[in-house]
């Protein structure tokens, strides 16, 4: 079978409501809002359209950013996390076999977001969640990451369902990242994105997270946000110092980024970045993805075709790891 033939999956693409589109003006300059957002709020038209024409049998729909993250108020951010689910469960249902669902997850609270995410796996079949990064809390500067201890009955909820939980880049606030001063460039996908991202997966992999929730799978996009290029440095710095590491994870870090994780090609299309994600965390565990509509179906689809992989990576990667992951079919 030639490569180009291969049916893809694709599991980082999102979709807005009128409530949330906003929150995505300022990721495109402004001539281009108009269309940016016009493909946030369509499902069912052009996007099946991107899809058929650049073989995407499937793509699993999730909320765009940072939208109920950064809604500090609890009740306000679980009402708008049910009022997404629901659009999103009303659309997958016109069209089945096309579109799969994640859900979208009130994170303030870690009752409420483990009450929603069953809700959205059990009633409205949902195949996990993906979450914007850190949250916000009413009252507070802090940033809410999903290391702290509050967190860890969530976790419980999220291994017991067995679904995969996508951790989603957001930018960081502002009063925490005085470093971007002046060079708003750096902010969003150009770099801050995958810092901040990077940032908050090491923090899980370090607290001890895996150790007692060992089935947990989570997800990373855009290949990593850099972690695959910078994971032998982070456990053997300074290796002729003998000490200790001083997080309370009782193995490596790498451990749990090879056991634990998976990383999908959204928003990246270099082949030489996805040939290092290989040779670090294996063809098994990488995905398919485009970042549609922020990132063109073509662009990805093209690329990822006519990548110098073998065409077994190539059937895995566009297609039958999600499959696998996510319980889709044989």
């Amino acid at each position: 079978m030639s490569f180009k033939a291969t049916r893809k999956i694709a599991l980082e693409e999102h979709f807005a409501i009128d409530a949330t589109v906003q929150d995505s003006a300022g990721f495109v300059p402004a001539s281009y809002w108009v269309e940016l957002k016009a493909r946030l709020l369509d499902i069912q038209g052009r996007r099946i359209d991107e899809m058929d024409q650049n073989g995407v049998d499937l793509m699993i729909l999730s909320l765009n950013a940072p939208t109920v993250q950064a809604v500090p108020n609890i009740k306000d951010a679980y009402d708008l996390s049910r009022r997404a689910n629901d659009f999103l469960a009303e659309q997958i249902v016109k069209r089945p076999d096309r579109f799969k669902g994640f859900a979208a997850l009130p994170m303030q609270s870690p009752e409420l977001a483990a009450r929603e995410l069953e809700r959205c796996v059990k009633e409205l079949n949902f195949v996990g969640a993906l979450v914007n990064g850190f949250s916000q809390l009413e009252g507070s500067d802090a940033a809410l990451y999903y290391d702290l201890p509050q967190y860890r009955q969530f976790w419980s909820v999220v291994q017991n369902l067995d679904v995969p939980f996508y951790l989603h880049p957001r930018n960081p606030l502002a009063s925490h990242a005085p470093i971007y001063d002046g060079h708003s460039w750096l902010l969003g996908p150009t770099w801050a994105f995958g810092q901040e991202t990077a940032v908050h997966a090491l923090r899980l992999m370090g607290s001890g997270l895996f150790d007692e929730y060992p089935e947990l799978k989570i997800i990373l996009g855009h290949m990593g946000e850099g972690l695959p290029y910078s994971m032998w440095r982070i456990d053997n710095r300074n290796a002729w110092v003998k000490t200790e590491p001083s997080y309370p994870a009782k193995k490596r870090i790498a451990d749990y980024f090879h056991n634990n994780f998976w990383l999908t090609t959204s928003g990246n299309f270099r082949t030489q970045t996805l040939i290092d994600a290989m040779l670090e965390i294996g063809s098994d565990r990488i995905l398919f993805s485009t970042d549609w509509p922020f990132e063109n179906v073509d662009h990805a689809a093209h690329w990822f075709d006519e990548a110098a992989i073998s065409d077994n990576d190539r059937i895995k990667i566009g297609r039958t790891n999600a499959a696998r992951l996510f319980k889709l079919e044989p």
